[in-house]
């Protein structure tokens, strides 16, 4: 799908970290986890607040919080 396709390409190009370090699109995400995703000149920070296999969209704004 897109999002996933755009979600590789973002970590190919090291702009995604997870608790300060690099990470691939096969990383693990675990409860407390602290996301940054680079967009440009802005930064995206999230803290994970649960983890659940095929969640549907609606249900996904609950898995995480902007810090």
């Amino acid at each position: 799908d897109t999002l996933g396709v755009a979600a590789n390409e973002a970590c190919d190009a090291e702009r995604v970290t997870v608790n300060g370090r690099v990470q691939r699109a096969s990383y693990d995400v675990k409860v407390g986890g602290v996301i940054a995703i680079r967009f440009g000149a802005r930064t995206l920070t999230v803290e994970v607040v649960s983890v659940t296999e095929n969640v549907g969209k609606d249900a996904a704004a609950a898995m995480y919080k902007e810090v």
